[in-house]
């Protein structure tokens, strides 16, 4: 046998495994990968968003910002879990979510030293995480 034919097998081999199972990897670890850089861009913002509101206004004002940026946090968890499980459980999206940042919101309106306006941009802070996110890919450096 020359040596020609003793490469023949592994090619053979390598062609018969299923191409499909690459990029699907792939995608879940880009994936995985996103999300994990949501949730620290969103711990960020949070935190420098925190300390600015602390000083500049009072700490019962950036509590209130700091629980709903928790909140928020909770929620892309949530979101992205779902997201993971979407193709191989399920092909709905659970309505969960919903109920936490209602339960934000009252809360926020029923404890005196909560503010409800800050709790609010504090959920939404993850959306900050996804404008950043979308700026890094749209101009790279």
């Amino acid at each position: 046998m020359t040596s020609h034919e003793k490469a023949q097998p592994s090619v053979w081999v390598e062609q018969d495994t299923p191409q499909d199972a690459l990029p699907a990897k792939n995608s879940m670890d880009e994936f995985y990968a996103l999300r994990q850089e949501l949730l620290l861009s969103t711990l960020v913002v949070s935190g420098i968003v925190f300390f600015s509101v602390w000083w500049f206004y009072a700490l019962d004002v950036a509590i209130s910002y700091l629980l709903g940026s928790t909140v928020g946090m909770v929620y892309i968890r949530m979101l992205a879990r779902d997201v993971e499980r979407l193709g191989s459980e399920n092909n709905k999206l659970g309505k969960n979510r919903l109920a936490l940042f209602v339960i934000l919101i009252v809360v926020a309106a029923r404890w005196n030293q909560l503010q409800m306006l800050p709790a609010f941009f504090g959920f939404l802070t993850f959306k900050m995480a996804i404008i950043i996110y979308t700026l890094r890919i749209t101009f790279p450096r």
